[in-house]
């Protein structure tokens, strides 16, 4: 997450009834004005890294909800009915914004109170857009789940006791003097912090509380008991016109993204972006949420949608990679070519790559001629100087890929003593260093994004079959495998799936292609040619391992052997590594 130092805005008081609210602004007064609406326990603090992002653009206000911060302090139960909220929520609208209708990014507590108001009458003149972000309408919830429960599927049964499990909490904050005890013992800053660090994976440097925490996480507790048994024993059938974004955290232990599904039923126009995240994302992710508040508002203005929010539109219909971005080194031939035009065929934008521009450009033909969309680009894998300069390239002309595929690679066959020192180093800075290469050029703008993503590395059944005149070959595909490993640790806090693909025997270019060391030229293209003739025997050509591939994104599989000899290799290599080794000891295939 990129730093953001919180900005001084303008304080001012807004009435609502009997209540003060404490209102911040910031940014051009004359820009669009977009509204920030906090939950519990939190004031205005929430957005202290969202709003230096937005106040670039947008007049942006945010405001402590009443009983909270500096806002006027209750200790009535009554005065946290989201009736009462929503009343205070356009209070502020109306005097931030009198002339023109607002945007809204809310969280949690937040975000129901708006559902609140964004369902009334008036809504459809005075708020333009609403970015809901882990709160739901409790009256859709409660519906939801009454839904599910009529007609009781395993699924359908599950499914609404999750999220009860999940709200189990709710019960005890809604008891009139346990909570109260408890939050005033170990409400600390402290103490917070670091729990809500934990729950989100983030720094507890990141976690901003105002200075009135220690009240706010006592008094605040009212809202639980105003409003959640009077929404989930009478809920309301509640529409709304009002285009709304849901940010869905799909790491969210008090709600589960399942409770979401059924929004459509009551929101005219709806966007979902499921987040690998946990429940407080203002706090992790306020870039994400920054950039989806612009993306929606922009295109509500009239400007073209980008990939990312396309995709989030819900109820069109959709292949199973329309508008994502697929970056694919080696795309000019064998199965780099094969999962190109695969993935372009499901929808998918492709970028390929390949130290031949000319088969790179060939391949981008093809998809174009089936009606899709590929740029071709040369580079070569192990110059990680050319990899950084084309993932700038890419970033900067096609935006951020959704999947990373490292394909690029090559053969190399001979004995160990016989391969020399250049040939071997060969092979690791193509088959491993490009793999390195392109997680390090692409890797950390996907992970910054926050949206998740796939990386696909081609390794090899030779990861894990040992044999005789393919040290350099397997080598290098078995630290693709292990380097696949760590990384995928390493990324699944932030949503990114790495895949490690390993075909077995499989007819590409590679063969005729791969180089025998200790041996005369002639030689040489005598056994290229002879590999090449066995291998297409073999009829298992790179097509197939490309739907292997697909298969393994949608499936979100991890380990993907390919063929049914490097399957069987896999299995028995780990039940019984000592024969594996006994006969790669005796048995030499080249």
């Amino acid at each position: 997450m990129t730093t953001t130092e919180p900005l001084s805005g303008v304080e001012r008081t807004v009435r609502s009834g009997e209540f003060d609210l404490a209102v911040y602004e910031y940014g051009d007064p004359a820009a669009e004005t977009v509204v920030l609406v906090h939950g519990w326990p939190d004031t205005h603090h929430l957005w202290d890294a969202v709003v230096p992002l937005l106040a670039r653009r947008f007049h942006v206000v945010a405001y402590d909800t009443r009983g909270h911060g500096r806002s006027t302090r209750t200790r009535r139960t009554e005065d946290f009915r989201l009736d009462r909220l929503a009343a205070d929520f356009y209070a502020v609208a109306d005097a931030v914004s009198p002339d023109r209708p607002v945007h809204v990014l809310a969280h949690d507590w937040g975000s129901v109170q708006v559902w609140e108001a964004v369902c009334e009458p008036r809504a459809a003149t005075r708020v333009a857009s609403f970015t809901s972000v882990s709160g739901p309408n409790l009256d859709h919830i409660a519906k939801w789940i009454r839904n599910r429960l009529s007609r009781p599927t395993p699924r359908n049964i599950w499914q609404p006791f999750t999220q009860l499990l999940s709200s189990a909490y709710t019960f005890f904050f809604m008891t009139p003097v346990l909570p109260r005890a408890a939050f005033g013992l170990i409400g600390t800053e402290r103490f917070w912090r670091r729990v809500v660090s934990i729950m989100n994976e983030t720094a507890p440097s990141n976690v901003r509380l105002g200075p009135s925490f220690r009240a706010d996480v006592v008094d605040g507790l009212l809202i639980y008991r105003a409003n959640i048994v009077q929404r989930m024993l009478a809920p309301r059938e509640r529409h709304t016109e009002v285009p709304v974004q849901l940010i869905v955290a799909s790491r969210d232990v008090a709600v589960r993204p399942a409770g979401f599904d059924d929004e459509h039923r009551w929101t005219e126009r709806l966007w979902r972006r499921d987040v690998p995240a946990g429940h407080w994302m203002p706090f992790s992710h306020p870039e994400l949420l920054a950039t989806a508040t612009t993306e929606l508002i922009d295109t509500l203005g009239g400007a073209a949608p980008p990939r990312t929010l396309r995709r989030a539109e819900t109820g069109r219909a959709a292949r199973p990679f329309d508008d994502q971005l697929v970056v694919i080194t080696g795309g000019g031939s064998g199965i780099g070519r094969a999962t190109a035009l695969a993935l372009a065929r499901r929808g998918a934008e492709v970028v390929l790559s390949d130290i031949d521009l000319a088969a790179a450009k060939e391949t981008a033909e093809l998809i174009a001629a089936e009606h899709g969309v590929a740029h071709a680009y040369q580079l070569d894998v192990a110059e990680e100087g050319e990899m950084q300069a084309h993932a700038a390239t890419v970033l900067d002309n096609h935006g951020v890929p959704d999947i990373l595929i490292n394909n690029a690679g090559i053969g190399q066959a001979g004995a160990f003593f016989e391969t020399s020192a250049a040939d071997f180093d060969r092979v690791l800075r193509i088959n491993l260093g490009g793999v390195v290469n392109g997680c390090r050029a692409f890797g950390p703008a996907m992970a910054e994004r926050g949206l998740g993503g796939h990386i696909v590395n081609l390794s090899s059944m030779a990861a894990y079959s040992p044999q005789q005149g393919f040290s350099a070959y397997s080598t290098s595909k078995s630290a693709v495998f292990m380097f696949s490993d760590c990384v995928r640790a390493e990324l699944a806090a932030r949503g990114i799936s790495v895949h490690t693909i390993c075909p077995g025997i499989v007819h590409t270019n590679i063969v005729a292609r791969t180089r025998f060391s200790g041996v005369s030229a002639e030689e040489e293209k005598r056994k290229q040619e002879r590999y090449d003739n066995l291998y297409r025997m073999r009829r298992y050509g790179p097509e197939k391992v490309a739907e292997q591939i697909v298969g393994a994104l949608q499936r979100n599989r991890s380990i993907v052997p390919v063929t049914p000899e490097a399957h069987l290799q896999y299995h028995f290599g780990r039940l019984a590594p000592a024969i594996v080794r006994f006969l790669a000891a005796r048995v030499k295939l080249t």
